[in-house]
């Protein structure tokens, strides 16, 4: 099989990105085995720099700077101090745009929204993990996709490597979804789990930072925004429905004891849950709050790392999808996933004629 060669940008460098790139190493041999691919990192930026090499930057030496706690700026001979990952969006020439910067929504979902604008008006498909652009600008990025003829992929900005947007935006086509019940955010379940067994707020919060589970800002995941931004994007992509946050009644888990804990659970499973809840056509009432799930739920058996999805619909019944996350990995391994939808995806649908654009 002839190996094709694609050129990828990598912005972001972080606990995805880097991991994708150590994928990207370890797979080289199977992905053009199998697919006949071959993905070239010709481009990568961190918040310190950026490093470009027309001929790809070797991934080991990339994961190893990284792991050493430097910026890709110090890559040997290409690295620079000086260049921002804007400056390599607009200047460098690639195929596919991978952006997995901070979500960053306080500061406008920036540099990823501007990478990511820039990219799709410069012709190159996009693949992001990033929530903040697709909350943030939804309808405009899909319209310029749509407009330069490109590819805009984001399956991992939803519970992590669980495929909760491709199976609600894809697989159910032509169905009414009449509710979404979603577990989309690890580390409150985690925190949850931890109170129950024990052990006080603080200290749980302290030992879930240590291991790298919360954001920067804890309020993020502890406040409900991480789950109300997933649910944006469920509205938006699976439903339709132009929502945003403020759109969402949200409240987190802040707070929370031992004994709020064992009583808000009640027998079942305590999580904080996302919910859409069809009350009219084309209208959906969005929340985000714990909620007990009980044993029968198809949530309900959910592990400490566990994540899941539930869409409720006329022509489907009742379809659920769970992932067991215990580490970063799956997550950084949607960008891989989306990237092979995009080029096997493509090919596939112009050799049977169907979605070709030429």
């Amino acid at each position: 099989m002839p190996v094709r060669p694609v050129r990828l940008l990598l912005v972001g460098l972080g606990n995805l990105g880097r991991r994708f790139c150590a994928l990207l190493g370890e797979r080289e041999t199977d992905l053009a085995r199998r697919y006949g691919l071959r993905f070239l990192l010709v481009g990568a930026a961190d918040s310190r720099g950026a490093a470009e090499c027309p001929d790809g930057l070797d991934l080991r030496r990339v994961v190893a700077l990284k792991e050493e706690g430097k910026s890709i700026a110090a890559y040997p001979g290409v690295g620079r101090p000086d260049r921002t990952a804007l400056d390599l969006v607009r200047e460098a020439e690639a195929d596919v745009l991978c952006e997995a910067s901070p979500v960053n929504l306080p500061a406008g979902g920036e540099p990823g929204l501007s990478c990511v604008r820039v990219a799709l008006s410069r012709g190159m498909h996009v693949v992001t993990p990033n929530k903040g652009p697709i909350v943030l600008a939804y309808p405009e990025l899909v319209r310029l996709a749509r407009d330069r003829g490109v590819e805009l992929r984001f399956d991992g900005t939803v519970a992590g490597g669980l495929p909760a947007l491709y199976l609600g935006m894809r697989d159910l086509r032509g169905a009414i979804v009449s509710r979404i019940e979603a577990v989309p955010n690890l580390v409150t379940g985690l925190l949850i789990d931890r109170l129950l067994a024990g052990v006080p707020w603080e200290e749980a919060v302290a030992q879930a930072r240590r291991e790298g589970q919360l954001e920067a800002d804890p309020s993020w995941d502890l406040d409900g925004w991480d789950a109300t931004a997933k649910l944006v994007i469920l509205a938006n992509a699976v439903l339709g429905v132009p929502a945003r946050l403020e759109d969402v009644e949200r409240e987190g888990i802040t707070g929370l004891t031992a004994e709020g804990a064992r009583r808000a659970a009640g027998g079942g499973l305590l999580r904080l849950v996302a919910r859409a809840e069809r009350v009219a056509e084309g209208s959906y009432h969005l929340s985000v709050r714990p909620r007990s799930l009980p044993p029968e739920h198809p949530l309900g058996r959910l592990g400490t790392h566990g994540m899941g999805i539930v869409y409720e619909t006329d022509l489907y019944g009742m379809i659920a999808a769970t992932i067991d996350e215990t580490t970063p990995l799956p997550s950084a391994a949607t960008i891989l996933r989306d990237l092979l939808d995009i080029y096997v995806g493509r090919e596939d649908s112009a050799s049977s004629g169907v979605g070709s654009r030429g």
